[in-house]
């Protein structure tokens, strides 16, 4: 698997192998790589002002279980089953609830979404779409939050989601659909962009845009109120 730091492609499994074969230092590739997306997952789950720690201890405990990563796997999905991981048990230690004013101060510290180049007023309303759905995202259930999270704040396709959750992809698909209709419910002025809940087995973008507006796998669009949550495939 191959994945984009910076202007250039890192190539995983390469970076893995060095590591593997007694080269260290090759994990700062990796670490690079994934530590704006790790951020992001860490602070949408929950972590809030420990997000850093949160991260830093998944990618100590990937480098850990290297010798157990399966050969061929993509990496993103595996560490963010570690972040996600991570992030319960400091929820649960700490014995308290992250607030949504402090998700969202998290989310957009650690990796803006929207390109600086974006249009003033359309990058308001897209901050304020984001913190509406966050807002909604507090009524769901941990499954529903978390796969809402992946599929569309972090924008993996099915495949990706399903192997960070630890989930069948049918599970994922079904838990999707009830997610969504439950946003539905208490975000009526949202809905998923086309292509975006794709039930086909290529886990493609399908032509969808990501959140702020970008060619991607996913995201959230606003329409008018249709008195439900539809639901698109």
């Amino acid at each position: 698997m191959r994945t984009r730091e910076g202007g250039r492609i890192v190539d995983e499994a390469a970076v893995i192998a060095r590591v593997r074969a007694g080269e260290p230092e090759a994990y700062a590739e990796l670490v690079r790589a994934h530590t704006g997306l790790a951020l992001r997952a860490a602070a949408a789950l929950g972590a809030g002002a420990d997000a850093e720690d949160v991260v830093q201890q998944a990618f100590f405990k990937a480098y850990c279980s290297l010798g157990r990563f399966r050969d061929g796997a993509a990496f993103k999905p595996w560490l963010l089953s570690i972040v996600a991981n991570e992030t319960r048990n400091t929820v649960r230690t700490a014995v308290r609830q992250r607030t949504l004013a402090g998700r969202e101060a998290a989310l957009v510290e650690a990796e803006p979404l929207i390109p600086e180049s974006a249009d003033p007023a359309a990058a308001a309303l897209e901050v304020e779409r984001r913190t509406a759905l966050l807002t909604a995202l507090e009524g769901l259930g941990e499954d529903h939050r978390l796969v809402v999270t992946y599929r569309y704040l972090l924008e993996m396709d099915e495949s990706e989601t399903a192997q960070a959750l630890g989930w069948p992809r049918g599970t994922v698909k079904s838990r999707l659909n009830r997610a969504l209709r439950k946003l539905g419910r208490l975000l009526p002025d949202f809905e998923p962009r086309e292509g975006l809940a794709d039930s086909g087995g290529s886990g493609g973008s399908g032509g969808s845009e990501s959140l702020d507006g970008r060619p991607g796998r996913g995201g959230l669009r606003g329409r008018k109120a249709r008195g439900g949550g539809d639901e698109r495939e």
